[in-house]
């Protein structure tokens, strides 16, 4: 039996940053066999990115790389050059993945798109992750989380009380969540051709555009626009993100018995009864009027005590917590979310972990992140079979 999921899936992730190897963690934490392919002399750029331990940056004690390439193997390899490129044809032959995150047309450029990868290994499952995708008149654009999140419109409509926005006002979302969500949508994906491949015993090429992985999550909202023309504004709701003691809630009470849970644990005051609180549509109408009054109830306590009377009364309420405040919070804690790692440089650290628990083949950690080109000798020699000498030579010529 199977001691991981993904046991004897071979992977090759030839990415930067944070959508590829995302896609590439997630399968290696449920046990694939991923080796990460770094371009010499520098590697990923997520290594530049912090942070770092006492903020002094290291190539190889970036919080953010240390983080994304957990369980993986670390090799350098030079695409640039004709010997890189046969290397890499090697591993590719014995891979059942390949993750990469080039621009559309840039590895059929040096021979190592997925049409000419498949005709030496037809059953090969190449996830290309770009902004926009393979096609369409964006393709060739680059882009940033800052941009994806903005064309996306997930910045157009955020639960926050229109006092507190000025007009037009845009939020973005931090720790780049939209290139998580891009790697996340690449790893179903993958998943989804693996298990496809059962059946046919082919591979295929899978194009992720990390834009529509955004769109889709804001269904609601693009409905909204696709199937009303010149819509009128959005009228927002009476609650969104409110002021505590010690923080802020979330409270989104725009259905009728959520809304009269609210006013329950608020001690069902008078203002609460007027006709301006009569529906959703009539609330959202009367917002900036309505806003400041739930405002000046919620600020009197703190989040955790309306967190919990909010529950037990039905009311669809949450806590902002902080990340130092998740670190220590007793439900993460007692199903051992976060773990601890030993690493060369970076020494011995914390780790989140997976969203799940599986009985039978459960996640495991094995290796922290590698360093730069770590597992070259174990990945060159011990499987495709080059010599210490030869391996020597390929450093010396530029190809590793």
């Amino acid at each position: 039996m199977a001691e991981t999921a993904l046991d004897g899936v071979k992977v090759l992730e030839c990415c930067q940053m944070i959508s590829g190897p995302y896609c590439g963690k997630l399968l290696a934490d449920l046990g694939a066999d991923v080796i990460k392919v770094e371009e010499p002399p520098a590697g990923d750029a997520a290594r530049t990115r912090g942070p770092f331990p006492g903020d002094a940056p290291h190539p190889e004690k970036s919080g953010l790389f240390l983080y994304l390439n957990t369980n993986k193997l670390g090799i350098t390899l030079n695409l640039g050059t004709a010997s890189g490129r046969q290397v890499f044809q090697r591993l590719a032959e014995q891979a059942d993945v390949l993750i990469e995150d080039r621009p559309p047309g840039e590895m059929a450029k040096i021979g190592l798109d997925y049409a000419s990868l498949s005709a030496i290994n037809p059953r090969l499952i190449v996830t290309s992750i770009t902004p926009f995708g393979q096609t369409g008149p964006y393709r060739d654009y680059k882009s940033y989380h800052l941009n994806l999140y903005h064309a996306s419109g997930h910045s157009s409509f955020f639960y926050v009380a229109p006092r507190d926005r000025q007009e037009g006002s845009l939020v973005v979302a931090g720790g780049e969540v939209g290139d998580y969500d891009g790697g996340l949508s690449a790893a179903v994906a993958t998943l989804a051709a693996l298990f496809a491949r059962l059946a046919t015993g082919q591979g295929q090429h899978i194009d992720i555009s990390k834009f529509e992985a955004l769109l889709s999550l804001e269904r609601v909202v693009v409905a909204r626009f696709a199937n009303t023309p010149d819509p009128p504004p959005w009228p927002g709701m009476v609650g969104g993100l409110m002021p505590c003691k010690d923080g802020h809630v979330v409270v989104t009470a725009v259905q009728s018995h959520q809304w009269q849970a609210l006013t329950e644990l608020m001690g069902n005051p008078a203002w609460a009864q007027d006709e301006k609180c009569r529906d959703e549509p009539t609330r959202a109408q009367h917002r900036d009027e309505l806003q400041p009054l739930l405002e000046e109830w919620s600020v009197q306590h703190d989040k955790d005590e309306l967190y919990h009377k909010g529950q037990a009364l039905g009311v669809p309420i949450g806590p902002v917590r902080t990340v130092a405040e998740i670190m220590h919070w007793p439900q993460a804690r007692q199903r051992g979310f976060f773990a601890h790692l030993d690493h060369p440089q970076a020494g011995r650290l914390e780790y989140p972990t997976a969203a799940y628990r599986m009985s039978e083949t459960p996640w495991r950690v094995e290796r922290a992140a590698p360093l730069l080109g770590e597992h070259n000798e174990q990945v060159y020699c011990g499987r495709l079979g080059y010599s210490p000498e030869q391996l020597a030579g390929m450093a010396a010529d530029g190809t590793i």
